[in-house]
Protein backbone atom coordinates (compact mmCIF):
# COMPACT_ATOMS: atom_id res chain seq x y z
CA UNK A 1 0.00 0.00 0.00
CA UNK A 2 2.56 2.47 0.69
CA UNK A 3 4.15 1.88 -2.74
CA UNK A 4 0.93 2.65 -4.18
CA UNK A 5 0.77 6.01 -2.68
CA UNK A 6 4.12 7.41 -2.10
CA UNK A 7 4.23 8.85 -5.66
CA UNK A 8 1.03 11.07 -5.19
CA UNK A 9 2.45 12.37 -1.69
CA UNK A 10 5.17 13.10 -3.80
CA UNK A 11 3.90 15.15 -6.04
CA UNK A 12 1.60 17.16 -4.24
CA UNK A 13 4.07 17.47 -2.02
CA UNK A 14 6.19 19.44 -4.99
CA UNK A 15 2.72 21.26 -5.62
CA UNK A 16 3.03 22.57 -2.48
CA UNK A 17 6.19 23.47 -1.94
CA UNK A 18 6.44 25.50 -5.56
CA UNK A 19 3.38 27.15 -4.46
CA UNK A 20 4.74 28.11 -0.96
CA UNK A 21 8.26 29.05 -2.50
CA UNK A 22 6.07 31.28 -4.62
CA UNK A 23 4.55 32.81 -2.15
CA UNK A 24 7.24 33.49 -0.01
CA UNK A 25 8.96 35.06 -2.94
CA UNK A 26 6.26 37.48 -4.41
CA UNK A 27 5.42 38.36 -0.90
CA UNK A 28 9.57 39.72 -0.23
CA UNK A 29 9.22 41.82 -3.42
CA UNK A 30 6.42 44.05 -1.99
CA UNK A 31 6.44 46.98 0.84
CA UNK A 32 5.05 46.41 3.87
CA UNK A 33 2.10 49.28 3.73
CA UNK A 34 1.28 48.20 -0.20
CA UNK A 35 1.19 44.41 0.11
CA UNK A 36 -0.89 44.03 -3.25
CA UNK A 37 -0.76 44.87 -6.91
CA UNK A 38 -3.49 44.06 -7.98
CA UNK A 39 -7.28 46.32 -7.03
CA UNK A 40 -9.53 43.69 -6.86
CA UNK A 41 -7.21 42.01 -3.82
CA UNK A 42 -7.78 45.46 -1.42
CA UNK A 43 -11.38 44.80 -2.36
CA UNK A 44 -11.58 41.21 -0.95
CA UNK A 45 -9.42 42.06 2.07
CA UNK A 46 -11.55 44.89 2.96
CA UNK A 47 -14.49 42.72 3.05
CA UNK A 48 -12.65 39.88 4.62
CA UNK A 49 -11.68 42.03 7.60
CA UNK A 50 -15.28 43.38 7.74
CA UNK A 51 -16.07 39.47 8.53
CA UNK A 52 -13.69 39.20 10.92
CA UNK A 53 -14.60 42.34 13.06
CA UNK A 54 -18.26 41.60 12.63
CA UNK A 55 -18.87 44.84 10.56
CA UNK A 56 -21.47 45.26 7.59
CA UNK A 57 -20.53 43.32 5.01
CA UNK A 58 -20.48 46.13 2.45
CA UNK A 59 -17.21 47.87 0.48
CA UNK A 60 -17.46 51.56 -1.08
CA UNK A 61 -19.47 53.10 1.10
CA UNK A 62 -22.83 52.01 3.48
CA UNK A 63 -25.00 51.57 0.67
CA UNK A 64 -23.26 49.10 -1.38
CA UNK A 65 -23.76 46.03 0.70
CA UNK A 66 -23.52 43.52 -2.57
CA UNK A 67 -20.19 44.35 -4.14
CA UNK A 68 -18.70 41.16 -3.58
CA UNK A 69 -19.80 37.35 -3.29
CA UNK A 70 -18.59 36.49 -0.07
CA UNK A 71 -16.81 33.22 -1.12
CA UNK A 72 -13.06 34.45 -0.72
CA UNK A 73 -13.74 36.55 1.64
CA UNK A 74 -14.76 33.99 4.39
CA UNK A 75 -11.94 32.25 3.92
CA UNK A 76 -9.94 35.25 4.50
CA UNK A 77 -11.84 36.30 7.41
CA UNK A 78 -10.79 33.01 8.53
CA UNK A 79 -6.78 33.27 8.35
CA UNK A 80 -7.54 36.53 9.72
CA UNK A 81 -8.92 35.59 12.74
CA UNK A 82 -5.68 33.66 13.38
CA UNK A 83 -3.30 35.75 12.22
CA UNK A 84 -4.51 38.92 12.76
CA UNK A 85 -6.57 41.44 10.94
CA UNK A 86 -3.96 43.62 9.80
CA UNK A 87 -1.53 43.40 6.72
CA UNK A 88 0.46 40.81 8.80
CA UNK A 89 -1.92 37.97 7.72
CA UNK A 90 -1.24 38.63 3.91
CA UNK A 91 1.39 36.33 3.83
CA UNK A 92 -0.69 33.44 5.67
CA UNK A 93 -3.54 34.09 3.62
CA UNK A 94 -0.94 33.74 0.80
CA UNK A 95 0.28 30.29 2.41
CA UNK A 96 -3.49 29.25 2.85
CA UNK A 97 -3.30 29.97 -1.15
CA UNK A 98 -0.51 27.57 -1.69
CA UNK A 99 -2.74 24.93 0.19
CA UNK A 100 -5.75 25.82 -2.55
CA UNK A 101 -3.19 25.27 -5.33
CA UNK A 102 -2.07 21.73 -4.16
CA UNK A 103 -6.06 20.69 -3.46
CA UNK A 104 -6.03 22.18 -7.20
CA UNK A 105 -3.57 19.31 -8.33
CA UNK A 106 -5.08 16.09 -6.13
CA UNK A 107 -8.47 17.88 -7.80
CA UNK A 108 -7.16 17.95 -11.32
CA UNK A 109 -5.15 14.41 -10.86
CA UNK A 110 -8.49 12.58 -10.09
CA UNK A 111 -10.32 14.36 -12.53
CA UNK A 112 -7.73 13.04 -15.40
CA UNK A 113 -8.19 9.74 -13.95
CA UNK A 114 -11.69 9.93 -14.47
CA UNK A 115 -10.87 10.56 -17.75
CA UNK A 116 -8.23 8.47 -19.27
CA UNK A 117 -6.57 6.36 -16.37
CA UNK A 118 -3.63 6.66 -13.63
CA UNK A 119 -0.89 6.99 -16.14
CA UNK A 120 -2.54 10.66 -17.72
CA UNK A 121 -3.48 11.45 -14.00
CA UNK A 122 0.16 11.04 -13.34
CA UNK A 123 2.01 13.60 -15.99
CA UNK A 124 -1.39 16.01 -16.28
CA UNK A 125 -0.61 16.16 -12.34
CA UNK A 126 2.73 17.33 -13.03
CA UNK A 127 1.97 19.50 -15.78
CA UNK A 128 0.30 21.41 -13.17
CA UNK A 129 2.47 21.33 -10.80
CA UNK A 130 5.33 23.21 -12.76
CA UNK A 131 2.46 25.34 -15.10
CA UNK A 132 3.40 29.18 -13.82
CA UNK A 133 -0.18 30.21 -14.10
CA UNK A 134 -1.67 27.98 -11.58
CA UNK A 135 1.09 28.94 -9.42
CA UNK A 136 0.83 32.52 -9.60
CA UNK A 137 -3.18 32.13 -9.62
CA UNK A 138 -2.59 30.10 -5.72
CA UNK A 139 -0.47 32.74 -4.39
CA UNK A 140 -1.98 36.00 -5.14
CA UNK A 141 -4.62 37.49 -2.63
CA UNK A 142 -7.72 36.65 -5.25
CA UNK A 143 -10.94 34.69 -5.82
CA UNK A 144 -9.09 32.32 -8.48
CA UNK A 145 -7.17 30.95 -5.10
CA UNK A 146 -10.85 29.74 -4.06
CA UNK A 147 -12.49 29.31 -7.54
CA UNK A 148 -10.26 27.13 -8.83
CA UNK A 149 -10.39 23.91 -6.38
CA UNK A 150 -15.07 24.41 -6.51
CA UNK A 151 -14.60 24.62 -10.70
CA UNK A 152 -12.38 21.78 -10.30
CA UNK A 153 -14.79 19.71 -7.93
CA UNK A 154 -17.94 20.68 -10.20
CA UNK A 155 -16.03 18.95 -13.50
CA UNK A 156 -14.58 16.05 -12.03
CA UNK A 157 -17.71 15.23 -9.90
CA UNK A 158 -19.55 15.64 -12.99
CA UNK A 159 -17.45 13.61 -14.91
CA UNK A 160 -18.11 10.94 -12.43
CA UNK A 161 -21.56 11.19 -12.51
CA UNK A 162 -21.90 10.58 -16.10
CA UNK A 163 -19.55 7.26 -15.90
CA UNK A 164 -21.84 6.20 -13.10
CA UNK A 165 -23.20 2.60 -13.20
CA UNK A 166 -26.33 3.38 -11.16
CA UNK A 167 -28.74 5.73 -11.22
CA UNK A 168 -28.25 6.33 -7.25
CA UNK A 169 -24.22 6.90 -7.87
CA UNK A 170 -25.34 9.35 -10.70
CA UNK A 171 -27.19 11.12 -8.43
CA UNK A 172 -24.76 11.72 -5.85
CA UNK A 173 -22.44 12.94 -8.22
CA UNK A 174 -24.97 15.20 -9.57
CA UNK A 175 -25.82 16.03 -5.93
CA UNK A 176 -21.79 17.19 -5.53
CA UNK A 177 -21.48 18.83 -8.62
CA UNK A 178 -24.22 21.22 -7.75
CA UNK A 179 -22.86 21.97 -4.55
CA UNK A 180 -19.36 22.24 -6.02
CA UNK A 181 -20.61 24.95 -8.67
CA UNK A 182 -22.30 26.57 -6.15
CA UNK A 183 -19.58 27.34 -4.14
CA UNK A 184 -17.48 28.49 -7.22
CA UNK A 185 -20.23 30.82 -8.02
CA UNK A 186 -19.74 32.47 -4.54
CA UNK A 187 -16.50 32.58 -4.91
CA UNK A 188 -16.37 33.70 -8.82
CA UNK A 189 -20.26 35.14 -9.74
CA UNK A 190 -19.59 34.97 -13.36
CA UNK A 191 -19.04 31.17 -12.70
CA UNK A 192 -23.13 31.18 -11.90
CA UNK A 193 -24.42 30.53 -15.63
CA UNK A 194 -21.64 28.34 -16.42
CA UNK A 195 -23.97 24.86 -15.20
CA UNK A 196 -27.14 25.84 -17.05
CA UNK A 197 -25.10 26.49 -20.47
CA UNK A 198 -22.74 23.28 -19.90
CA UNK A 199 -26.13 21.26 -18.91
CA UNK A 200 -27.70 22.59 -22.54
CA UNK A 201 -24.34 21.15 -24.23
CA UNK A 202 -24.89 17.95 -22.44
CA UNK A 203 -28.51 17.72 -23.81
CA UNK A 204 -27.11 17.01 -27.01
CA UNK A 205 -27.17 14.03 -28.31
CA UNK A 206 -27.66 12.85 -24.67
CA UNK A 207 -29.62 10.41 -22.74
CA UNK A 208 -32.87 11.12 -20.11
CA UNK A 209 -30.51 10.70 -17.23
CA UNK A 210 -27.99 13.20 -17.97
CA UNK A 211 -31.12 15.23 -17.84
CA UNK A 212 -31.93 14.18 -14.67
CA UNK A 213 -28.21 14.36 -13.61
CA UNK A 214 -28.25 18.42 -14.82
CA UNK A 215 -31.55 19.11 -12.60
CA UNK A 216 -30.29 17.70 -9.40
CA UNK A 217 -26.91 19.90 -10.00
CA UNK A 218 -29.42 23.00 -10.35
CA UNK A 219 -31.11 21.68 -6.93
CA UNK A 220 -27.63 21.33 -5.00
CA UNK A 221 -26.44 24.49 -6.89
CA UNK A 222 -29.46 26.44 -5.84
CA UNK A 223 -29.75 25.26 -2.45
CA UNK A 224 -26.00 26.51 -1.55
CA UNK A 225 -26.44 29.72 -3.07
CA UNK A 226 -29.73 30.36 -0.84
CA UNK A 227 -28.50 31.87 2.14
CA UNK A 228 -26.80 34.13 -0.45
CA UNK A 229 -29.84 35.04 -2.24
CA UNK A 230 -32.01 35.53 1.16
CA UNK A 231 -29.40 37.77 2.74
CA UNK A 232 -28.97 39.88 -0.36
CA UNK A 233 -32.96 40.08 -0.55
CA UNK A 234 -33.22 41.23 3.50
CA UNK A 235 -30.72 43.79 2.95
CA UNK A 236 -31.80 45.46 -0.48
CA UNK A 237 -35.28 43.90 -0.60
CA UNK A 238 -34.56 42.58 -4.22
CA UNK A 239 -33.21 39.44 -6.07
CA UNK A 240 -29.48 39.58 -6.31
CA UNK A 241 -28.43 35.95 -8.00
CA UNK A 242 -24.73 36.72 -7.55
CA UNK A 243 -23.77 40.95 -6.97
CA UNK A 244 -24.69 44.00 -8.25
CA UNK A 245 -21.49 44.85 -10.39
CA UNK A 246 -23.08 43.22 -13.39
CA UNK A 247 -23.67 46.75 -15.11
CA UNK A 248 -20.02 48.40 -13.70
CA UNK A 249 -18.68 45.37 -15.58
CA UNK A 250 -20.77 45.71 -18.49
CA UNK A 251 -19.74 49.47 -19.08
CA UNK A 252 -16.42 48.76 -18.17
CA UNK A 253 -16.36 46.36 -21.76
CA UNK A 254 -19.10 48.82 -23.29
CA UNK A 255 -17.76 52.29 -23.30
CA UNK A 256 -16.65 55.08 -25.79
CA UNK A 257 -12.79 54.30 -24.09
CA UNK A 258 -13.38 50.70 -24.27
CA UNK A 259 -9.66 49.06 -25.63
CA UNK A 260 -10.54 45.57 -23.68
CA UNK A 261 -8.61 46.48 -20.70
CA UNK A 262 -10.42 46.93 -17.30
CA UNK A 263 -10.73 50.81 -16.60
CA UNK A 264 -13.05 51.10 -13.58
CA UNK A 265 -12.20 55.01 -12.97
CA UNK A 266 -16.23 55.84 -14.71
CA UNK A 267 -17.58 54.52 -11.37
CA UNK A 268 -17.35 57.74 -9.31
CA UNK A 269 -18.58 59.98 -12.01
CA UNK A 270 -21.29 57.10 -12.07
CA UNK A 271 -21.83 57.60 -8.45
CA UNK A 272 -21.74 61.43 -8.11
CA UNK A 273 -24.58 62.19 -10.48
CA UNK A 274 -26.88 59.76 -8.54
CA UNK A 275 -26.14 61.18 -5.48
CA UNK A 276 -26.93 64.36 -6.94
CA UNK A 277 -30.01 63.01 -8.61
CA UNK A 278 -31.08 61.86 -5.66
CA UNK A 279 -30.38 65.35 -3.54
CA UNK A 280 -32.72 67.09 -6.01
CA UNK A 281 -35.52 64.22 -6.00
CA UNK A 282 -35.94 62.34 -2.68
CA UNK A 283 -38.33 59.95 -4.46
CA UNK A 284 -35.87 58.08 -6.30
CA UNK A 285 -34.38 57.11 -3.22
CA UNK A 286 -37.66 54.32 -2.80
CA UNK A 287 -35.34 52.26 -5.38
CA UNK A 288 -32.01 51.24 -3.61
CA UNK A 289 -29.01 53.50 -4.43
CA UNK A 290 -26.50 50.46 -5.61
CA UNK A 291 -29.70 48.84 -7.58
CA UNK A 292 -29.73 52.07 -9.42
CA UNK A 293 -26.09 52.40 -10.07
CA UNK A 294 -26.26 48.83 -11.69
CA UNK A 295 -29.08 49.80 -13.36
CA UNK A 296 -27.44 52.54 -14.95
CA UNK A 297 -24.01 51.65 -15.81
CA UNK A 298 -25.99 48.38 -17.64
CA UNK A 299 -28.14 50.98 -19.29
CA UNK A 300 -25.56 52.77 -20.44
CA UNK A 301 -23.19 50.21 -21.79
CA UNK A 302 -26.08 48.69 -23.75
CA UNK A 303 -26.86 51.92 -25.10
CA UNK A 304 -23.67 52.44 -26.27
CA UNK A 305 -23.35 49.14 -27.63
CA UNK A 306 -26.57 49.26 -29.53
CA UNK A 307 -25.42 52.69 -31.41
CA UNK A 308 -21.74 50.97 -32.06
CA UNK A 309 -22.19 47.87 -33.08
CA UNK A 310 -19.28 47.40 -35.61
CA UNK A 311 -16.98 48.70 -32.54
CA UNK A 312 -18.52 45.83 -29.95
CA UNK A 313 -17.54 43.36 -32.80
CA UNK A 314 -14.06 44.83 -32.96
CA UNK A 315 -13.83 44.88 -29.09
CA UNK A 316 -14.46 41.06 -29.14
CA UNK A 317 -11.90 40.47 -31.32
CA UNK A 318 -9.55 42.46 -29.47
CA UNK A 319 -10.63 40.72 -25.83
CA UNK A 320 -10.47 37.24 -27.51
CA UNK A 321 -6.22 38.26 -28.30
CA UNK A 322 -5.78 39.32 -24.92
CA UNK A 323 -7.28 36.08 -23.11
CA UNK A 324 -5.87 34.06 -25.34
CA UNK A 325 -2.14 35.84 -25.93
CA UNK A 326 0.72 33.48 -25.75
CA UNK A 327 2.44 36.57 -23.72
CA UNK A 328 0.91 38.96 -20.87
CA UNK A 329 -0.86 42.11 -21.92
CA UNK A 330 0.15 44.05 -18.85
CA UNK A 331 3.01 46.57 -19.23
CA UNK A 332 4.10 45.54 -15.49
CA UNK A 333 4.40 42.00 -16.48
CA UNK A 334 6.75 42.79 -19.95
CA UNK A 335 9.79 41.62 -18.80
CA UNK A 336 11.66 39.41 -21.56
CA UNK A 337 11.89 36.73 -19.14
CA UNK A 338 8.74 36.60 -18.16
CA UNK A 339 7.07 37.22 -21.57
CA UNK A 340 9.23 33.85 -22.76
CA UNK A 341 8.43 31.99 -19.57
CA UNK A 342 5.09 32.35 -20.00
CA UNK A 343 4.59 31.91 -23.75
CA UNK A 344 6.92 28.74 -23.46
CA UNK A 345 4.85 27.27 -21.02
CA UNK A 346 1.59 28.47 -22.76
CA UNK A 347 1.84 27.48 -26.57
CA UNK A 348 3.46 23.99 -26.52
CA UNK A 349 0.04 23.44 -23.75
CA UNK A 350 -2.29 24.89 -26.28
CA UNK A 351 -0.91 23.23 -29.08
CA UNK A 352 -1.06 19.87 -26.69
CA UNK A 353 -4.52 19.81 -26.23
CA UNK A 354 -5.88 20.90 -29.86
CA UNK A 355 -4.58 17.51 -30.42
CA UNK A 356 -6.07 15.47 -27.43
CA UNK A 357 -9.28 16.82 -28.13
CA UNK A 358 -8.76 15.85 -31.57
CA UNK A 359 -7.56 12.31 -30.77
CA UNK A 360 -10.39 11.82 -27.98
CA UNK A 361 -13.13 14.42 -28.39
CA UNK A 362 -15.11 10.98 -30.01
CA UNK A 363 -14.99 9.93 -25.90
CA UNK A 364 -18.49 12.34 -26.00
CA UNK A 365 -19.47 14.46 -23.12
CA UNK A 366 -16.61 13.88 -19.96
CA UNK A 367 -13.74 14.96 -22.60
CA UNK A 368 -15.84 18.04 -23.68
CA UNK A 369 -16.01 19.19 -20.02
CA UNK A 370 -12.45 19.66 -20.46
CA UNK A 371 -12.99 22.15 -23.11
CA UNK A 372 -15.87 23.94 -22.36
CA UNK A 373 -14.64 26.12 -19.33
CA UNK A 374 -12.58 27.44 -22.34
CA UNK A 375 -15.23 28.67 -24.54
CA UNK A 376 -17.86 29.77 -21.53
CA UNK A 377 -14.90 31.99 -20.10
CA UNK A 378 -14.04 33.32 -23.73
CA UNK A 379 -17.66 33.94 -24.39
CA UNK A 380 -18.29 35.96 -21.29
CA UNK A 381 -15.20 37.93 -21.58
CA UNK A 382 -15.71 39.00 -25.09
CA UNK A 383 -18.45 40.86 -23.65
CA UNK A 384 -16.69 41.72 -20.40
CA UNK A 385 -13.06 43.53 -20.42
CA UNK A 386 -9.95 40.62 -21.19
CA UNK A 387 -6.58 39.61 -19.55
CA UNK A 388 -4.23 36.79 -19.66
CA UNK A 389 -6.18 36.21 -15.45
CA UNK A 390 -9.35 34.68 -16.77
CA UNK A 391 -8.02 32.23 -19.23
CA UNK A 392 -6.15 30.61 -16.16
CA UNK A 393 -9.37 28.07 -14.56
CA UNK A 394 -9.61 26.53 -18.24
CA UNK A 395 -6.00 25.87 -18.63
CA UNK A 396 -6.54 22.67 -15.94
CA UNK A 397 -8.93 21.11 -18.57
CA UNK A 398 -6.81 22.03 -21.43
CA UNK A 399 -3.68 20.70 -19.50
CA UNK A 400 -5.40 17.28 -19.49
CA UNK A 401 -6.11 16.68 -22.79
CA UNK A 402 -2.53 18.09 -24.17
CA UNK A 403 -1.30 15.23 -21.81
CA UNK A 404 -3.62 12.59 -23.03
CA UNK A 405 -2.61 14.20 -26.58
CA UNK A 406 0.90 14.02 -26.16
CA UNK A 407 0.58 10.53 -24.85
CA UNK A 408 -1.51 9.39 -28.05
CA UNK A 409 -3.24 6.45 -26.52
CA UNK A 410 -4.60 6.12 -23.18
CA UNK A 411 -6.04 2.86 -20.65
CA UNK A 412 -9.95 3.57 -20.06
CA UNK A 413 -10.91 5.21 -17.10
CA UNK A 414 -10.62 3.77 -13.62
CA UNK A 415 -8.38 1.25 -15.25
CA UNK A 416 -6.42 -1.41 -12.89
CA UNK A 417 -3.12 -0.07 -14.42
CA UNK A 418 0.04 0.82 -12.27
CA UNK A 419 -0.84 4.32 -10.39
CA UNK A 420 2.61 5.73 -12.10
CA UNK A 421 5.23 5.13 -14.66
CA UNK A 422 7.56 4.55 -11.51
CA UNK A 423 5.62 1.67 -10.79
CA UNK A 424 5.63 -0.92 -13.38
CA UNK A 425 7.79 -3.13 -11.43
Amino acid sequence: MANRWWPWIVLLAAAFTVRLAAAVWWQSRLPADRPFVFGDSESYWFLGQAIAEGRPFAFGGPDLKVFRTPGYPLILAAVMRLAGADHSAVLPARCVGAVLGTVCVGLTVWWARSLFGPSIAWWSGWLIVAYPGAVVMSVLVLSEAAFCPAMLGQLACWTRAAASRSRAESGLWSVGTGICAGLAALCRPSWLLFLPFAGVVSLIGGSRRRGIEWGLALVACAAVMAPWWWRNYREIGRFVPTTLQVGASLYDGWNPRADGASRMDFVPSFTRDLANERGVRPDASRTPFEVELDRRMAGAAIDWARRHPRRVVELAWIKAGRMWSPWPNDERFGSFGLRSLVALTYVPLVAGACIGLWRFASRGWPVTLCLLPAVYLTLLHIVFVSSLRYREPAMFGLAILATAGAAGRTGPAESREPPCPTLTS
